[in-house]
Order: C-alpha cells, then structure tokens, then sequence
C-alpha cells in the first residue's frame, strides 16, 4: 500500500492526538486509503519536541516548522500549534505542495481565516480544518437523519459548549493571550459550536450576541452568548464559556423539527437522543447508543454496544482526509474545508463585536 509522509507541527495536545489517530488508523481502519508515516515533527521547546518524537514514533524532531515545509518526504502537513501559527506555516505547506490539515480555528480572526483559506484553495492541494466533534458517531447519525428529511422544517437549534478549568487567574497559557490566540471561549469553544451549528442546519445569515471577561486584566473572553438566524428560517442560541463549574467537556445540543427532535450531551458520548412524533403514549425521547453495526464509523471498532471515545474522532477525521487524498476526493461535506473555518470565523467574530448583525461572506 502507498505511504504519505506526516509533518507535525505542535507536540502537545493536539499533537499528542492528532499522532494517537494516525498510529491507530494505520492498522484499525485496515486497509487505510494510505499508510501514514511520521517524519518530523516541531516545536518550540528543543527538549520537549525531541522527547514527543521518540514516544509518538517521528523519525526527527526540530524546533524549525520551515524543515517539515521543505521535507520533500512530507506529504501532509498538520498544523496543531497555537493560533497565531496557523497562518504561515500552513501557507508555505501547501505552496510546497503538501496537502494541509489545521487545527481550528482556522485563523484569530476572519480576515486572518480568509487570507489562509485563499491562498491554500490556490495552490489545489487538500485541505481540512479540523473540526473534529463532525467525526462523532452519533453527530454524523444525526447528520444524516436531518438530510433524509425525517425532522421535517427545522424551527429551532440551541446548542453550548461548557467547560470549567477557566476560572483561575494564574493559568499562564497561549489560550489567554489574544496575540497567540485572537480570542479566548470564543475562538477555542465557540468555534466548535459555530461549526456544530452549520454542519447539522446549516448557514448562519444573522448573529446578536456579546462576549464577558471575568477575571480583571485577562486579555481574552471567557464566555459568549449569542441568538441567531439560520437561512432555512429556524432560530437558534449559542453559548461558550470556561467557566461552567462542574461541566468538564459538554459540548451540547439539540435541534427542534416540524416531525421531530434530536439532542446530544458529549459527556455522555454515544448516545443520541430521539424523537419522533406519533404515538403521545410514549412522548419523549429515546436513547439510542450509537454502536450498531449500521452505524457511522462502527465497522472500525467493536462489537454493538462497545463504544468509542473522543480520541476516536481524530481517527475518522484523519482517515477521511487521507482517504480524500488517495482517492482525489472533495473534503467537504462531511469533513471542514478551510472555507468552513473562514465562514465560522466570521461568524465568531460577529459575536465579539456584539449587537445584531446580519451577516454576508466573501467568496
């Protein structure tokens, strides 16, 4: 089978998994579209970026992402560095003829996420923004029940995304700093429910909202509200916080039809929640666990009723973009393109400008 060689840039978390997936897709999604070998990967610190090499299996480490963009054996390069590395770096990538996979946001702010986006559509190479929560089963299920029509006219989507390890004033981290960053909850959470809020009822053509910082002197926000208008005329509200004591990772949501609803809690991973209407004997919803053979992803894994975990989405995400790769295949839909991340970008920004906007999108 034909081998692509992977230039990583970040080592930490998103390095940290981005490498588990390509390890784990490699012999769990057999055969894969392509073998994923890992050639090199970079970073700031010298010690720490030699150390990730030898335990996630790179062949060599550097602190020059420059190295990777001339490797002529690298032929993707991911981007999972701080936000304010996100432009350059990929840029030069896929001028050098390497297909592209960036870590979201795609840019710190929506001028930065079209500039990246039109310079990389130029050069025709792959490219994916890697909003990962697409790749959960139970999302991509709920994805293809509102294709097929069986919600019926989509009248409302809420969805939030809480987490709780904000709320202490002497984190020092990139997250905090809106030169590295560009914004705090919204560009790291918010995001992602932007991104949710497309990919199951797509676009987004008003936006009120504003944005709060808590802790005095912090240059970023550590929460967003905002309500919003849908093109197919449902309503919707989004909301984004670090903030939320006792929720560690709840991305929720769920979404209202003329025929039916669905909703979904992260913190319970893989379950979907049901409804259709017919019989008000048994009004409400139903769990269902997404693990069935029929199901997205599941003739990777385990037997029905053996979930998968958060990790698992990167396998997904990655073996779509190689898969994509391999078989010159389009991105989108079900994958983000670099113009998903530039519209999300847009809308994000919306919200931190706050009061009510409608929205339009360069082309």
């Amino acid at each position: 089978m034909a081998e692509i060689g992977i230039g990583m840039l970040g080592y930490a978390f998103m390095g940290k998994a981005h490498s588990n997936a390509f390890h784990k897709l490699a012999y769990m999604t057999w055969p894969p579209p392509l073998v994923p070998k890992l050639v090199g990967i970079a970073g700031r610190s010298a010690d720490a970026v030699e150390q990730a090499a030898t335990r996630y299996g790179y062949e060599y480490a550097t602190v020059d992402w420059e190295t990777l963009v001339d490797d002529k054996e690298i032929g993707l390069f991911d981007n999972g560095g701080p936000n304010s590395l996100h432009g350059e770096p990929t840029i030069r990538a896929a001028q050098a003829g390497k297909h592209v996979v960036c870590e979201k946001p795609l840019g710190r702010d929506a001028d930065e996420s079209y500039h990246i986006w039109q310079e990389v559509a130029r050069t025709g190479v792959k490219h994916m923004c890697a909003f990962n929560y697409r790749f959960v089963p139970a999302v991509r299920l709920a994805r293809e029940l509102i294709d097929s029509g069986e919600l019926g006219e989509i009248r409302h989507f809420r969805c939030r995304y809480l987490q709780d390890w904000g709320d202490d004033p002497s984190l020092d981290t990139w997250r905090f700093s809106a030169e590295q960053a560009g914004g705090g909850a919204i560009g790291d959470l918010m995001s992602h429910v932007v991104d949710v809020a497309r990919f199951l009822n797509g676009e987004i053509s008003a936006v009120s909202g504003f944005a709060k910082t808590f802790i005095p002197g912090r240059e970023v926000d550590d929460a967003a509200e905002a309500a919003v208008e849908f093109d197919n005329g449902s309503v919707g509200t989004l909301e984004a916080t670090r903030f939320a004591h006792g929720r560690r990772n709840a991305l929720q949501w769920e979404i209202n039809g003329t025929n039916g609803a669905l909703a979904f809690d992260m913190e319970r991973f893989s379950d979907l929640q049901v409804f259709r209407k017919g019989d008000d004997r048994v009004r409400g919803f139903t769990t269902v666990q997404v693990s069935e053979e029929s199901h997205p992803f599941a003739q990777w894994w385990w037997p029905p009723g053996h979930v998968v975990g958060w990790g698992d989405t990167f396998v997904h995400e990655l073996h779509h973009m190689l898969d994509a790769i391999a078989n010159d295949t389009d991105v989108a839909p079900y994958a983000a393109t670099f113009e998903d991340g530039y519209r999300c970008a847009e809308v994000c920004d919306a919200i931190a400008r706050g009061g009510r906007q409608e929205l339009s999108y360069r082309m």
